[in-house]
């Protein structure tokens, strides 16, 4: 039987950037095999739920858990809105003879390899009854999958949504590296749905205890005879949305008592090119029920009230104009105290999104590049997310980093300055020479606690380390949104420049994703227009 964490941490290593060498990837792009950026499954039912016509969403200081929404009650509207704001689009932009949708949840390259579907009970207005609905974004549709027995599925104070993911569509531009790229893309989605659920009064939670055989089943996705020739989806986790926590429990689903199954899923790309180092990344990273229990989740109460930065929108004003910035001005710069207030939306605390989602302590801290911050000195600095990795972090990095504390009084213990100095240069050449990384208010690298979690958890947690960088990164977005300002995740980085600049020799702690929040520069020459011009409101059902 093959050692997974073996075969994953060699994966890990062989898809690293390095500045004489690029982690192996497609010789150019191939724009004849170029995906579909939308799944669909011919054939199956159609039900196209209403768009919402008015903002009716409470303060954006419910998505940062410093103010609570009333609870929407369950219906499909309030399941539609849900969708809306998590997984929905958000913008065509325009730009000569091209159009491209931009979607609620970030993804790399925008190409979105994740791919949701709803585990929900009989709702008033949805004539396809209990059963398993795939979300089709593009029409805001559900499309059902299966028809299943109203007891197969909840007790009716909430539902669940399984996210997967479609490898080939970031294989197809990014090679070898692209695994990592579509867990980063499962975090953001995890995320966006625990703030899509603030906004509804509900809450969401990670259930760590399906592995993949379960999940598969659950959703179809083992069904050959339903995917032919179309790319698989890889099952990544299942979530319970909470919607009356005052009722019973929700049950989980069974994953077994489908009746009958709908659907034929779409063929994405004509040909394409294997990758077999990510199938075996795919392989050894699944998660079974021997490893599925999760960790203790730690003191979550130990931090301070948060305090985000100020804002004046409401939560779906924010989520919707959330963007990913393609070039930064340079100049723009930020207070210390909207500094700190955007780092500290990632903290874990035990009733503010995105993190009360997640189940286990955190495992990711932020070296940060300070660039145009008042009242802090340009310099390399450390924030951490749990005081208890300070000792064995320090020890791991070189001797003469200062660890000088510099953060607030409610913050004592979170930064850290490591050194001074201009490091614009250098983080631009870390993130593989992209001006993104120097020219805005600050950029910064996510170090997570590595090998200790692999032996610890098992290959499984590979996935895992990485949602929970995408799902900081989902929370750095909305920050930067409510600060005025705009964020992008950085997903090309030479991975090992970081770790020698801060003394790290062995792989107990290794960088995973990239980050930088600034001014942006919008491009002129693109226009913008409405995401759903395309289709009028109403819920109608067809087949296709």
């Amino acid at each position: 039987m093959p050692d997974t964490v073996a075969v994953i941490s060699a994966y890990h290593e062989r898809t690293k950037h390095h500045p004489e060498r690029y982690a192996q990837g497609p010789h150019g792009l191939d724009w004849a095999t170029q995906p579909n950026p939308f799944r669909q499954f011919t054939g199956a039912p159609l039900f196209r739920m209403p768009l919402s016509d008015v903002d009716d969403t409470p303060s954006a200081a419910t998505l940062f858990g410093v103010a609570t929404a009333p609870t929407r009650p369950f219906t499909l509207g309030a399941v539609s809105l849900f969708f809306e704001l998590s997984m929905g689009l958000s913008a065509r932009k325009e730009i000569a003879a091209s159009s491209w949708y931009l979607r609620i949840n970030p993804s790399s390259g925008n190409l979105h390899p994740t791919e949701a579907y709803a585990v929900l009970p009989a709702l008033e207005g949805l004539s396809g009854g209990a059963g398993v609905y795939h979300y089709a974004p593009l029409h805001h549709a559900l499309e059902q999958r299966t028809r299943r027995p109203q007891s197969a599925i909840s007790d009716g104070v909430g539902f669940h949504v399984g996210l997967t993911s479609i490898v080939w569509r970031e294989a197809w531009k990014y090679g070898e590296r692209a695994f990592r790229y579509c867990q980063h893309d499962v975090g953001h989605a995890l995320a966006a749905l625990r703030f899509a659920a603030a906004a509804l009064g509900w809450r969401v939670q990670l259930l760590p205890a399906w592995d993949n055989v379960q999940l598969a089943r659950l959703l179809g996705l083992d069904r050959a005879e339903d995917f032919g020739d179309a790319e698989r989806e890889t099952p990544e986790l299942i979530v319970r949305v909470m919607v009356n926590e005052a009722g019973a429990t929700i049950g989980s689903p069974a994953a077994d008592t489908a009746s009958e199954w709908f659907g034929r899923a779409n063929q994405l790309s004509a040909s394409h090119l294997d990758w077999p180092v990510i199938d075996e990344a795919i392989a050894a990273s699944e998660r079974i029920a021997a490893r599925a229990e999760p960790s203790e989740s730690g003191n979550r109460d130990a931090w301070p009230p948060l305090s985000p930065p100020a804002c004046v929108h409401s939560a779906g004003q924010l989520i919707r104009q959330r963007r990913s910035a393609v070039n930064f001005d340079g100049v723009t710069r930020i207070t210390r105290e909207t500094f700190l207030a955007i780092l500290d939306t990632t903290l874990p605390r035990t009733f503010a999104p995105p993190f009360d989602a997640w189940p286990y302590p955190p495992r990711l801290h932020l070296v940060v590049f300070v660039h145009r911050v008042n009242g802090l000195e340009p310099g390399l600095y450390l924030w951490l997310r749990a005081p208890a990795d300070t000792s064995a972090l320090r020890e791991a990095c070189h001797a003469n980093l200062n660890w000088e504390a510099v953060g607030d009084a409610n913050h004592p213990a979170s930064l850290y300055r490591l050194g001074r100095g201009d490091l614009r240069d250098f983080a631009r050449t870390l993130s593989c020479h992209q001006d993104i990384a120097a020219d805005g208010a600050f950029s910064l690298g996510m170090l997570a606690r590595f090998e200790p979690i692999l032996r610890e958890r098992g290959a499984a947690a590979y996935r895992e380390l990485f949602w929970e960088a995408g799902m900081i990164g989902q929370a750095l977005y909305l920050a930067a949104e409510a600060a005025g300002v705009r964020g992008t995740g950085i997903g090309c980085y030479f991975d090992d420049v970081l770790h020698r600049v801060l003394g790290l020799a062995d792989h107990d702690w290794q960088s995973l994703y990239h980050f930088t929040i600034g001014g942006p520069v919008e491009d002129p020459r693109l226009r913008t227009g409405p995401p759903y011009a395309h289709r009028a409101g109403g819920v109608l059902a067809d087949g296709h």
